[in-house]
């Protein structure tokens, strides 16, 4: 399944694409989910009546609609009004942007950090606007592979520049908490288009700059 099948069949599941979503629609699915989880609660040998776990349900429900309300955002809608034109040519780079994501295949969290340049071409884009885009992708069932390569495509369909690098580190709780169970993991992506593909100089001046 390529991204775009991807990004269509999980928006179209519950139509709340840009935030489409009725208020009705979204208390059925509260409801819906905050029932599986009172299942799942039963289906481990625990009591979802007792006090301690009471409200636990519908708290994880609420907590998954929040880790996963990328689904509900498209990159219009973070980009908004914050492209401008500029004659900067030079690299621009953020680094260090805290991420946090679930695994597709646990749905357990993985986090750490997303280095993202880009070479302008004629347009920039807000910083900022760097750092929601990452959030939006993020907040998705997700892998870091694809994860990766989306942020870099969405920076090239915002800005069209020159060229886009995405690095991103990451402590997979999969690998954790179950399974090898090593804790000092760290998984490394990347995603080079453009100049940052092509022209070795760039690329090492961006992976240079990241690691100063």
């Amino acid at each position: 399944m390529t991204d775009n099948q991807l990004e269509s069949s999980t928006s179209c599941l519950f139509n709340v694409k840009g935030g489409s979503e009725t208020k009705m629609a979204k208390n059925v699915r509260l409801k819906s989910m905050t029932d599986a989880y009172k299942s799942i609660i039963k289906m481990i040998g625990e009591n979802p009546d007792r006090p301690g776990l009471l409200k636990t349900p519908e708290r994880a429900a609420r907590a998954m609609l929040y880790f996963t309300k990328g689904y509900q955002e498209t990159l219009a809608d973070i980009v908004n009004d914050a492209i401008f034109d500029e004659n900067h040519d030079e690299m621009v780079l953020v680094r260090d942007i805290e991420m946090f994501s679930l695994c597709e295949h646990h749905a357990v969290p993985f986090f750490g950090k997303v280095h993202i340049g880009y070479l302008p071409h004629q347009k920039i884009l807000g910083l900022s606007k760097l750092a929601r885009v990452v959030e939006m992708f993020c907040r998705r069932m997700q892998v870091q592979e694809r994860l990766t390569k989306q942020i870099a495509k969405a920076i090239v369909e915002a800005v069209e520049p020159c060229g886009v690098a995405v690095v991103i580190e990451a402590t997979h709780l999969c690998m954790v908490m179950r399974g090898i169970q090593k804790v000092n993991a760290i998984t490394t992506t990347s995603c080079m288009l453009g100049e940052f593909r092509d022209n070795p100089k760039t690329r090492e001046e961006f992976l240079q700059l990241i690691k100063s």
